[in-house]
């Protein structure tokens, strides 16, 4: 099931939709990265070349690969 949730990136508000299970490790990976779950999306959102939502799943998939 998909969680929407509603961020700002660069001062733009916009919502995002991910399963519960991402919204779990982004909240992992911002505590790792001590960072805040909107700055780390931002990151994600700047080197993207798909969906938001697509994109980070992707990164959440890499990081943990390489981590």
């Amino acid at each position: 099931m998909l969680i929407k949730r509603s961020i700002t990136i660069n001062k733009h508000r916009t919502s995002l939709s991910l399963e519960r299970e991402f919204w779990e490790a982004i909240k992992i990976v911002s505590k790792m990265k001590n960072c805040s779950i909107e700055s780390l999306i931002t990151r994600i959102d700047l080197n993207r070349k798909t969906s938001l939502a697509s994109s980070t799943r992707v990164f959440l998939l890499q990081f943990f690969k390489n981590n």
